[in-house]
């Protein structure tokens, strides 16, 4: 029979973990310091998470909640890419507020499940962008630039090697190569930003009496329209 998880033990064990590693300045943790800040002996700590890196995992996400908190509760404010904007800045200022999880989010080749979200959410204001027909490359392909670009500038900023310009000034160049202005341009920026459009509108309602096959290189093209 399999013991039970005693809730309360657990979050004792994770506020523990939390200040352990915000207290560490960067340093590793162990888990034998965390068991002793806890007040539990290694078996127990093993019980609730597996292994030290089921610890991190639920520490991260612990100290994500916040992040997230504020990521869901933004609401728009009629520009999307003003939304975008926001939210990069809400994402820089976690990092620089919440070094220690934010390093255990971003900081290792492995990512945690609650990053998910967060990416979940990013692809939402990139949608966007797409359905108001500003966005210059696909869906993907934007995604990809903001998260790498915003990731880069916050651990850099973690680093002591940014601030406030240099974030600044990477987000208006990441916005300007991938969005277009509210009045479209002419052109392949133009035909770009209606691609990226009409691939994100199929995406959310694919036609009923589309093949898969169809579908496949219709997107296909959209996205090279697109430039993703």
């Amino acid at each position: 029979m399999t013991a039970q998880k005693d809730p309360d033990t657990r979050d004792r064990i994770l506020r523990a973990a939390a200040r352990l590693l915000t207290e560490a300045g960067g340093e590793p943790v162990s888990t034998r310091a965390v068991c002793t800040a806890a007040g539990v002996g290694a078996p127990t700590l093993y019980h609730h998470f597996g292994d030290k890196r089921g610890l991190l995992d639920a520490v991260a996400a612990y100290g994500f909640e916040e992040y997230l908190a504020g990521k869901r509760a933004q609401e728009s404010t009629g520009d999307p890419v003003e939304d975008l904007r926001r939210g990069w800045d809400l994402h820089v200022e976690y990092g620089r507020t919440h070094p220690a999880f934010y390093t255990l989010m971003y900081g290792t080749s492995r990512t945690p499940p609650v990053a998910e979200e967060a990416h979940a959410i990013l692809l939402g204001l990139i949608g966007a962008v797409a359905d108001a027909g500003r966005l210059r490359v696909s869906v993907g392909t934007a995604a990809r630039m903001t998260h790498a670009a915003g990731v880069g500038v916050t651990l850099a900023i973690i680093a002591g090697e940014g601030d406030d310009e240099l974030s600044a000034r990477t987000r208006e160049a990441i916005l300007a190569a991938i969005t277009v202005p509210p009045d479209g341009e002419s052109g392949t920026a133009s035909a770009a930003g209606r691609a990226a459009a009409l691939r994100a509108a199929l995406a959310a309602a694919p036609p009923p009496h589309m093949t898969a096959s169809e579908a496949a290189l219709l997107n296909e093209w959209l996205d090279r329209i697109a430039g993703g």
